[in-house]
């Protein structure tokens, strides 16, 4: 599914898919007493922690993992340049350093970054963790052999879109250079002041060039981080991490370590995983989950029982669900007719399509509802909570459609929150009292994909959704509305066709721009600026609901990932 050039073509599915895999946002704060906690209340090493999933940990290798956000597990061998800040809710949606000493010395332009290692960085066998490691870890992933991994770096590096990787390519890439062991410089072909966001890709972890074994290496990886692989069965399916004798804490602050034993079991069904957290029996006690989420009927079942009610983290991901218009097909051409609709959208009954309010937040902001993405609160259309049917009329008139009109909405047939007939069927009752009749067309999962990324057979109007690879506007708002990244013989996230020189232009200002707090303004602005257009309607921004067990403590779940970060908790 992804195609080799830019980032929009690449984003693809994977991205998504990751991103709702690993969403389960919480902000329920960390718990230092009881299990888990020494006699003074502090967290305490030991025990085993089980994770229990849907989806097997597959391709362990840092070339073939798509990011570090949705990597809980693979963060925990696989050390990175920088990583994601270990706290709750928003500061945990900040980039810190890891391997390197700081987030990095830009050039004035931001199309140089250069970064220092610490000292005192070894693998899992003693040996020193270099700079060239660094390299050659990232060009064995531009390898085909080894594809999967993030299209950043190929799109971002000079000569990366014709570089093979170094199994064909003996030279290496010369816009990565090394000039001693601790230094590493990268030379991009255009400003870019996300690339610390960037540095957090499991792409930049260390592989030395001796230990590579090609396809064979995600048996047994090298380990940079607290924890080394000692069992990897059924590719992924059943995975042991033990303690790494050579990490240090004193060169890794950001994660905690606490458990001896990470056991993770996987290819279970959602809902026995959990059944089987809500009981909280035996190693379940200390289990969590990285990639289920709790349902409607699962959440009413727990809410019961205070006792498990507790063992429940709650909160947002970067994520945005929304109905998409393809302007080049009638009559989705008229501007006015997108606005008809989004004023008849009721956002309530789609909420409640969703699983209720407590795993949906009403959304008129493309950008998700977050400090970090640059929020910045509109509403174009306002239509309230159960739609505004009168000033849809009304557009529609203007539009010449004074007796109503008939349009198709294309969705997945999935059993899902984001593109499911239930959520459809919402949108169909209430564009109806608008004068608006919505035919339903499902298509199964595969073929809803295909089509509704395809700039050749994208329809009129369809269900989509999008989250971010990190917590910015930037691989928010690209991929879907630079007009340089619409993709003609691939995998097309610019539904809208939208190629405003302006936009563009901002984009392109925007990411020259070093300094994250004022690029977030900017990106705020930006998604003001394009929601004029009403290429989208935006419907919600899901939250997240995931059971952990009984004596699992010391809880953390950043905005970032929605993942409760297994690097911090407590079990014994």
């Amino acid at each position: 599914m992804r195609q080799p050039s830019v980032i929009a073509r690449r984003v693809a599915a994977a991205s998504v898919s990751l991103v709702l895999a690993s969403g389960a946002a919480a902000c329920a704060g960390p718990k230092d007493n009881d299990a888990g906690s020494g006699g003074d209340g502090k967290p305490a090493k030991g025990g085993t922690l089980t994770v229990l999933n849907r989806d097997p940990q597959v391709d362990f290798d840092p070339a073939r993992l798509y990011t570090s956000g949705g990597g809980n597990v693979p963060s925990l061998v696989f050390r990175t340049l920088t990583t994601r800040n270990r706290e709750d809710g928003a500061e945990g949606a900040k980039v810190v350093p890891d391997l390197a000493t700081d987030l990095g010395t830009p050039s004035k332009n931001a199309t140089v970054w250069t970064y220092h290692l610490k000292k005192g960085l070894t693998y899992e066998d003693g040996s020193p963790i270099t700079s060239g490691d660094i390299k050659y870890g990232i060009e064995r992933s531009f390898a085909a052999e080894l594809s999967g991994g993030a299209p950043y770096l190929r799109d971002w590096l000079i000569g990366g879109a014709d570089y093979d990787g170094p199994y064909k390519d003996k030279e290496g890439l010369d816009s990565i250079e090394t000039p001693d062991d601790s230094t590493i410089v990268f030379h991009l072909n255009k400003p870019e002041g996300e690339f610390p966001f960037l540095a957090t890709q499991t792409q930049t972890t260390p592989v030395p060039k001796s230990k590579d074994k090609g396809t064979k290496y995600e048996n047994h990886p090298l380990s940079s981080g607290p924890y080394k692989v000692v069992k990897n069965e059924n590719d992924g399916e059943r995975l042991r991490l033990e303690r790494n004798p050579h990490w240090s804490a004193k060169t890794d602050p950001e994660r905690k370590a606490y458990p001896d034993v990470i056991d993770v079991r996987s290819g279970l069904d959602s809902s026995v995983i959990n059944q089987r957290l809500a009981a909280s029996q035996g190693t379940d006690a200390t289990a969590v989950t990285t990639d289920t989420n709790l349902g409607p009927a699962e959440l009413a079942k727990l809410g019961g029982k205070d006792d498990q009610a507790a063992n429940v983290g709650t909160g947002h991901f970067g994520y945005t669900n929304y109905l998409a218009f393809n302007p080049k097909v009638k009559p989705f051409d008229n501007p006015k007719v997108r606005q008809a609709i989004s004023y008849a959208v009721d956002r309530s009954s789609v909420i409640n399509a969703a699983g209720g309010s407590s795993l949906a937040e009403a959304a008129t902001t493309y950008l998700p509802n977050q400090k970090s993405f640059g929020y910045t609160k509109y509403d174009h259309f306002p239509a309230g909570e159960s739609g505004n049917p009168k000033k849809a009329e009304e557009l529609l008139k203007e539009a010449g459609y004074k007796d109503g009109l008939t349009v198709t909405l294309v969705h997945s047939n999935a059993k899902d929150f984001e593109t499911s007939p239930e959520i459809a069927t919402a949108l169909q009752d209430a564009l109806k009292k608008a004068g608006i009749t919505v035919k339903l067309k499902g298509l199964e999962d595969n073929d809803y994909k295909d089509t509704v990324h395809s700039a050749k057979k994208e329809p009129g109007l369809f269900l989509a959704h999008w989250g971010a690879d990190w917590p910015s506007g930037g691989p928010f708002l690209a991929p879907i509305f630079d007009g340089r990244q619409i993709v003609q013989d691939g995998y097309n996230f610019n539904s809208g066709f939208l190629n405003d020189k302006s936009v563009n232009d901002e984009i392109d200002e925007i990411n020259k721009l070093t300094d994250l707090k004022a690029a977030a303004k900017r990106w705020g602005a930006l998604d003001k600026k394009i929601g004029e257009q009403a290429l989208t309607v935006p419907l919600f921004h899901p939250v997240y609901k995931r059971a952990y067990g009984k004596d699992v403590k010391n809880i953390v779940i950043s905005d970032w990932t929605g993942v409760l970060d297994i690097s911090q908790v407590a079990v014994k």
